[in-house]
């Protein structure tokens, strides 16, 4: 049975009531459990009924108040607000009014985000307690509403900080003598035109074709009409732009034609239901581009010619029938070796003076020095905000405006590439926010989708989902998410990918206790998701942030992926100098069966206590920057040198030690410390990376498979040091540390007799015989690389690593909801007793 679009269906709207949209658009009419008060006055609204412009504050009633009642868009108004006694706001120093124009319900015009405190919306005490807003000359100008009727207005009125507030949303009836809104109509059925994909179709004679699926868990859509807006239908609804519906596709189309080549439309759907009166505007979930009202906090730097918020509300998308493409310079680059990656883990919002691509551009020379051949960024799709670490996402295909231009991404990955850096994009397919259209369209109104919605999880199945968890078993969902990751390899050339929650690709339920159980769904999505990627570029790499069981893991990587190897304690545990108690740690304890590069090991990320954080305030080595620098160097040595990928984050090289906490939450921005660098003692940190990293490269044959690789670093004994020994043939290379804070004799195993040098200074050479070195009177923390041939290690180059720098950005208020449950640590908390390549 289908419903019909020309009547309403008992089964249809058996379950309908009334609903008020605010912020998110549209609660779901199928779930009687939506219901709200948002009609219920909880302060007397105070009408004139004499409608006379009181002249008297006192005169003034108590609650909410205009004049005239019913305002004319084209003459002056006059808003009144006198808090009662007993209302938080009462004696508050100042008060803001957020307002706009209602469309269908839905706000829009608004002249200031939540907590914008603009002249414009304040309001003026004519007495204690007594405020005025004057919405003048007129309406209409106030609003600079244009051709937008004003037929209601909305209002809450705040505190400056936006913590008080009214409840509800209270509303004011107006007239509108120039113009009207539209009356929606029943859709017109029809078939649409057959190899279209879900979004934008651009056609060979030059037309555009929209095609927008919103089926839901019944197998049926609840809204009844569908229009195209923006900047050629001026934002509102009318008949010339009436989508047609197909519903055995479930979907709703047009064909725009008459479109310019080379010319950006930006454009929304504006979809209702008859049942509750009410409509929503949305963007296109395939957008490759999104504006928003956040728009107006990034700077003119960072994305420059941004065009100007149009009258409407929400989140809008973009087309462009035959942009001007990007001349690509290195067209055929390719991770040459995946299991040798050398990875560093960037935050574009935290790595310059702009916090922005082309800050993070300036300091690509430093990167290349230091050695890395991947650059592995922080979530760039489109998400809540400007300032954040990117993970609460609400469209897959737009990459965030808050660094940068679609141009811009592309000459930083062309540019990386150009120094042989593979650029990784951190992925987020576990949750969406409540910004995404596909949760806006079957959404309670409050907090959370319903269970119409098929595309999400009414309630997530395991126990570290944010936002709204994605539901891996719907069809269409999987289909998004894979087209995302193909369009991101071909639009933007990405070499691979870091999946963020990998234990989270599940319906299967959980608890924290059963979470990293073996589950073969979780498996198959993901392997479903990786087949995608290498479909595209057999050469992508997809890395994922797993941590579950060993089997799953095994099998994830003997299907072509890596997971991340966390190995944070046991470093951090070397950079204290912690040698005893329960915090003791081994760095290693085998392969536990894993194929040979599957872990991607690092000593910190994002989501770790940094280790010279950690140095700085525990542990034996507090207050004395130079033991704490060496004993950085000594953990890299121990790091670097093992085979297999290895991640950095980022300022590690340098002995960044501001505490993730630093500001109130890990998310929160960091400070820059490019400084750090001229310090000598955080210098001869930087130069140990990229000496060992020029190791690696000048002799890769040490860290492939075929090489021999052994250790000795074991929990309990630090008095007799740890050593590293690995050969391949008849070369060899030794790295020998006394990982003590005291002098110390320290002996090692040799893998071969004969003479050894030390590669950084050739002059310096040993006799082994036995199979057996002593080094006497090593130094605390001092470690030494061997060879058993002539080498010369050479010295780092000196690259600039702090351009002229660039203005501060423009504060962004928004913050990042995001707000990951990691915490300083003590070194009796650090027994981890794994370390694996």
């Amino acid at each position: 049975m289908k419903y019909s679009t020309n009547s309403l269906s008992f089964l249809k709207y058996a379950f309908l009531i009334l609903l008020t949209v605010f912020a998110f658009g549209c609660k779901d009419p199928l779930d009687e459990n939506t219901g709200n008060d948002d009609d219920e006055e909880i302060v007397d609204p105070g009408t004139d009924e004499t409608d006379q412009e009181p002249t008297d504050p006192a005169d003034i009633p108590t609650g909410i108040s205009s004049y005239p009642t019913k305002p004319n868009a084209d003459q002056s108004c006059s808003i009144y607000f006198k808090p009662a006694a007993s209302h938080e706001l009462y004696g508050a120093e100042e008060i803001y009014v957020h307002i706009g124009v209602i469309v269908a319900g839905t706000w829009n015009l608004v002249p200031a985000e939540w907590t914008e405190n603009l002249d414009k919306c304040k309001m003026t005490a004519l007495a204690d307690n007594v405020w005025q807003l004057k919405l003048e000359p007129t309406m209409r100008d106030f609003f600079d509403s244009g051709i937008t009727p004003i037929e209601e207005i909305g209002l809450v009125f705040r505190n400056a900080d936006g913590t008080l507030q009214t409840t509800p949303d209270y509303y004011i009836e107006c007239q509108d003598d120039l113009y009207e809104n539209y009356d929606p109509v029943a859709a017109e059925q029809a078939t649409m035109p057959s190899g279209l994909e879900y979004g934008i179709n651009y056609n060979d004679d030059g037309s555009v074709t929209f095609v927008f699926y919103d089926r839901n868990t019944t197998g049926y859509s609840i809204y009844d009409y569908c229009y195209l807006i923006g900047d050629f239908a001026s934002w509102q609804p009318s008949e010339e732009y009436a989508m047609k519906r197909d519903e055995d596709a479930g979907c709703w189309w047009y064909t725009l034609s008459g479109v310019e080549p080379g010319t950006e439309y930006r454009f929304q759907y504006y979809i209702g239901d008859f049942g509750t009166g009410e409509a929503m505007r949305v963007s296109d979930p395939f957008t490759e581009i999104v504006y928003t009202g956040d728009d107006t906090y990034i700077p003119s730097t960072t994305y420059p010619n941004l065009p100007e918020y149009p009258s409407t509300s929400g989140i809008i998308g973009a087309f462009c029938v035959n942009p001007s493409e990007y001349a690509w310079t290195n067209s055929s680059f390719k991770i040459e070796d995946p299991d040798n990656l050398i990875i560093y883990e960037l935050l574009f919002r935290d790595f310059s003076e702009t916090g922005d691509i082309q800050g993070a551009m300036s300091h690509l020379d430093y990167l290349e020095a230091l050695g890395i051949n991947a650059i592995e960024v922080m979530p760039i799709q489109e998400f809540d905000g400007n300032d954040s670490w990117g993970y609460a996402p609400y469209s897959y295909f737009a990459l965030d405006k808050a660094y940068g231009t679609r141009e811009m991404y592309k000459q930083f990955i062309d540019e990386c590439h150009s120094r042989g850096i593979a650029v990784l994009v951190d992925v987020v397919y576990n949750h969406m926010t409540g910004n995404s259209t596909l949760a806006k369209l079957y959404w309670n109104g409050e907090d959370n989708v319903t269970r119409y919605n098929p595309w999400f999880n009414v309630t997530a199945p395991h126990p570290f989902s944010v936002f709204q968890d994605i539901n891996h078993d719907n069809a269409f969902m999987k289909s998004y998410i894979k087209r995302s990751l193909q369009y991101l390899l071909t639009e933007y050339k990405v070499d691979g990918f870091r999946f963020d929650l990998g234990k989270g690709f599940t319906n299967n339920s959980s608890d924290e206790s059963t979470a990293s159980n073996y589950d073969a769904s979780r498996i198959a999505n993901l392997t479903e998701y990786y087949n995608s990627i290498i479909e595209v570029n057999p050469d992508a790499v997809m890395i994922i942030e797993h941590f579950c069981c060993d089997d799953e893991e095994k099998e994830l990587v003997s299907n072509g992926m890596k997971v991340w190897r966390n190995l944070n304690d046991a470093y951090c545990q070397i950079a204290m100098g912690v040698s005893s108690g329960s915090g003791t740690s081994s760095l290693w304890t085998g392969t536990n069966g894993m194929g040979f590069g599957g872990y991607v090991g690092y000593m910190e990320s994002h989501d770790e206590e940094r280790q010279a954080y950690k140095s700085s305030v525990y542990g034996n080595v507090q207050g004395d920057l130079q033991a704490r620098m060496e004993r950085g160097e000594l953990c890299a040595a121990f790091f670097l040198t093992v085979p297999g990928p290895k991640m950095i984050w980022q300022f590690g090289e340098i002995g960044y030690d501001i505490s993730i906490s630093e500001g109130g939450n890990n998310t929160d921005k960091k400070p820059l410390h490019w400084e750090y660098y001229d310090n000598e003692y955080r210098r001869a940190l930087y130069d140990t990376y990229a000496n060992l990293l020029a190791f690696r490269e000048k002799y890769p044959e040490f860290f492939t498979e075929e090489a021999s690789f052994e250790w000795y670093a074991n929990a309990s004994d630090w008095a007799g040091g740890r050593n590293i020994r690995v050969t391949y043939g008849d070369k060899a290379f030794a790295v020998i540390g006394n990982f003590n804070t005291a002098e110390g004799n320290i002996t090692s195993p040799m893998p071969y007799n004969g003479t050894w040098y030390n590669y950084f200074d050739s002059s310096e050479t040993w006799t082994v015989s036995g199979n057996s070195l002593t080094i006497n009177n090593m130094a605390a923390a001092e470690w030494k690389l061997l060879v058993n041939f002539e080498a010369d290690g050479g010295t780092t180059p000196d690259p600039d690593p702090d351009p002229e720098p660039d203005p501060d950005p423009d504060p962004d208020p928004d913050p990042d909801p995001e707000t990951p449950n990691t915490s300083p640590a003590t070194p009796e908390d650090l027994d981890v007793d794994q370390w694996e390549w």
